[in-house]
């Protein structure tokens, strides 16, 4: 059998091409929306800041004012309200309500993070503030924890 020579054959057969293909489909099925879930809760961070913002600057003014009334959006160092649309990328807008009993903060995000709101009620009792978070962002986990 001279001038017969064996060929190894070398390299991954289709199977096996296919075996791995399949695999990354998998992988990726599982990954894409926990990395879209995680895009929107990085995002939905920003509403959570900017309502930190004004529950400080409503607390500070309470305790400079002395009156709960006194600290309206715009006024004595809370910040104006954002209307819905002229917000930034992730916040679409805010509002809050100063009363001489409690503060109302409303704030929600846009459909990049995911049009959830976060609601912070701080209720007034001998100069202090207590806050109590609710909204549509706790039932996804979005809403931050103090």
């Amino acid at each position: 059998m001279k001038g017969f020579k064996k060929n190894n054959a070398k390299g991954f057969t289709l199977i096996e091409l296919m075996i791995v293909v399949a695999i990354i489909g998998i992988l990726a099925a599982i990954a894409l929306p926990a990395y879209q879930d995680y895009t929107k809760k990085s995002r939905f961070a920003e509403v959570n800041t900017t309502s930190d913002s004004y529950k400080t600057a409503m607390t500070v003014c309470l305790h400079t004012q002395g009156d709960g009334t006194q600290c309206g959006a715009g006024s004595n160092g809370v910040p104006a309200d954002i209307a819905s649309g002229s917000g930034t990328k992730n916040l679409d807008s805010i509002a809050s309500t100063a009363a001489a009993d409690k503060f109302v903060i409303t704030a929600t995000g846009t459909t990049a993070a995911g049009a959830y709101t976060n609601i912070w009620t701080g209720t007034i009792a001998n100069g202090q503030v207590t806050w109590a978070q609710s909204g549509t962002c706790e039932g996804v986990g979005y809403c931050q924890k103090d």
